[in-house]
């Protein structure tokens, strides 16, 4: 295997098939010590954090493939606490997409002057540029074209799958008693220049809740995958 990089959550690798090997670590994004998937730094480290991550985005990538969602997900190891994927090319260095079913974390830092907390959203989406120096900034579609991040359709058809994604996570999580207030996902191209969904469908992508309590990251796995 050939390292390509050490992310935040997950070591890189290539394998000499040319596909993609994802190692799940124990990290996760936040601030001294408390969870937020909105952050865009290591902010704490979760013990089993890695292969429950990992467990609930390998059921999750299974539901989707059933739905005909295409995504770039080809296998999980458990055992090694690892995903094989297949190779990708990012847009630009990496759009994600972030839909929102009611207000919390950075959209209520942003638009506190109009919105108030739990706000029912209808699965608004929003874009963000990955980019840690500049603390991910979010970015409109206009903005990605003319940039020639993102053409128009690519952007509608992302915002489409964004949605569709969202809402059977959503309803996943319904059917274990909670309720999903926000998701990020990020797409890419596959080979055949087809767009995917890719990285990770995990709890540390996701903000869910509980009898309006927020559930953490391990409570998200255990009531997901058990």
């Amino acid at each position: 295997m050939r390292l390509i990089k050490e992310g935040k959550t997950k070591v890189v690798y290539e394998l000499p098939d040319g596909n993609i090997l994802l190692k799940f670590k124990d990290d996760a994004t936040g601030k001294d010590g408390v969870f937020d998937p909105g952050a865009n730094q290591v902010g704490l480290k979760i013990e089993g954090l890695g292969l429950g991550g990992l467990r609930v985005s390998a059921f999750l990538f299974e539901e989707l493939r059933k739905a005909g969602v295409p995504t770039h997900y080809i296998s999980a190891d458990f055992a090694a606490a690892t995903m094989t994927v297949k190779p990708v090319t990012q847009f630009g260095h990496g759009v994600e997409f972030v839909c929102r079913f009611k207000a919390v974390g950075s959209f209520l830092r942003r638009y506190g002057l109009y919105a108030v907390e739990g706000q029912p959203l209808d699965a608004l989406v929003e874009s963000t540029l990955k980019d840690d120096g500049r603390d991910d900034p979010p970015i409109t579609q206009d903005s990605l074209e003319a940039l020639g991040i993102v053409g128009h359709d690519e952007f509608d058809y992302m915002r489409g799958l964004t949605k569709k994604v969202s809402r059977l996570v959503r309803d996943v999580l319904s059917k274990k008693g909670a309720e999903l207030y926000d998701i990020k996902v990020e797409f890419g191209r596959l080979r055949d220049g087809s767009i995917a969904l890719i990285d990770e469908i995990s709890p540390g992508s996701m903000r869910a809740y509980n009898g309006g309590e927020a559930l953490s990251p391990m409570d998200m796995i255990r009531l997901i995958v058990g």
